[in-house]
This record gives C-alpha cells, structure tokens and sequence, in this order.
C-alpha cells in the first residue's frame, strides 16, 4: 500500500502544473477533491482512502458526510489500548436502509470501505441480474485481539487492528438470503449473486477472500484494509 500511495503521490505531483486539473476534472476523478462514498471503484479512489489513514479528521469528515446523506448510522467509540490498541475506532451499526445482524467495530479508513461497499452493492446485484436491493447483512464479526488463523505464533491478523470484517449472509429487500457458506458453489443464481458481492469487495477494500482462498474461509468473506485490490 505504501508504495501504490507513492507512486500515485508521484503521478499526482505531475498533474499539479495543470490548472485546468483542478477546475475541469469531475470530483470523483479530481485528486484535490475529498473521498465521497459514491466515488466509483478505481485507482482515484484507492488514492484518497489511502490518504485517509494518515488523516484521522479528514476520514471522519468523510463519514459525516455519509452519515447526512443517510448512507451510515455510526458512533466513535472509546480508544481500545493495550496489546491491540485501535485509538479513534468506530461503531457502525447499520448502512443507511441496510441492516446490520448486530454493529461493530472498525477503524475510520475500514468504515469507509465499508460504506463504498454498501453504496455499490446495488450496481454489483443488477449486474448479476438481481434487482432487489441488499437490506441485511449478517456477519461475525470485526475487532479481535488475535494471530492470525487463531495461531499461537505468528503475526496479528487484521482483526487486531479492527481493519477486517468478517461477512456470513447477505439478505435481499424480496427476502433472498445469500448465504456464503451454502450458496457460494450453488444454486446458480445464488451463487452469481454471491460472487457479484465478493467482486464489489475486492474493489472496495484492501483484500478480499472467500472460500476459494481456503477452508479457513469456506463460511463467510474476509474484508480487511490491507493490500491495494488483492482478491482470492
């Protein structure tokens, strides 16, 4: 991630002796103007969330603004110190008219993602030939101070950083419930729904796995903050 931000910081820099760039450009394709959650999936995007993580207030903006466009319900929650500290997480409990099986923690850039996802879910079901909209989303899970894979050794999982989301089901507005670990490989049309989803992810956040990555993630989506696109 830290040398996609260069690079694009680098090709940035190059645009800067162009006026017209800032007055001409579209704002979701502008790099002057702040990251909306309408933004559409793309290496702009990937840019200005990657500028958030270095600026707390700017990433909060961006979620009041989603929060007054009725996109997500959120609170700040308490620091969480200790041996996995998250210093200004966020609460989400729920995604404008989309639900939440129960609300959970992440840090402010994860919020985000979270939100881009739920924004383009839409698009990502027609394309797959559902016109009911997502209305529930049932997971298990974010924060937790662990290894990865639950290991006794080894490096913390994203978890510990509340930078991943752990997604089981999701629930259309006409009552469908797509259900990862059931439905990933069928029916047909189940499954069309599911990968169309799991796709939405892998261009909203860091990484996206399923249950083609392993057995480990044979029930349900890992969404985490890590990576710039990296899908299994």
């Amino acid at each position: 991630m830290r040398a996609f931000i260069a690079i694009a910081g680098l090709a940035l820099l190059g645009w800067w002796g162009f006026p017209w760039v800032k007055v001409h450009l579209p704002p979701q394709w502008n790099p002057f103007t702040p990251l909306n959650v309408s933004d559409p999936p793309g290496w702009m995007m990937r840019y200005k969330l990657a500028r958030l993580s270095g600026d707390p207030a700017a990433c909060l903006s961006v979620l009041r603004q989603a929060r007054e466009q009725g996109q997500v319900q959120f609170r700040q929650a308490p620091a969480i110190n200790g041996a996995c500290s998250v210093p200004q997480p966020i609460r989400i409990t729920g995604f404008g008219e989309v639900g939440l099986s129960s609300s959970f923690l992440a840090t402010c850039p994860m919020a985000v993602s979270s939100v881009m996802f739920v924004a383009h879910s839409r698009e990502a079901l027609q394309q797959a030939g559902f016109q009911s909209p997502l209305k529930r989303i049932t997971h298990v899970g974010s924060y937790a101070c662990r290894n990865i894979y639950h290991r006794q050794q080894g490096r913390l999982s994203e978890h510990a950083t509340a930078e991943a989301w752990d997604v089981t089901a999701f629930t259309l507005a006409d009552g469908q419930t797509l259900r990862v670990g059931k439905n990933w490989q069928q029916p047909a049309r189940s499954a069309a729904g599911l990968r169309a989803l799991w796709r939405n992810g892998c261009a909203t956040f860091g990484n996206a796995l399923g249950p083609d990555y392993n057995a480990a993630h044979a029930s349900h989506f890992h969404f985490g903050l890590r990576g710039a696109g990296y899908c299994r």
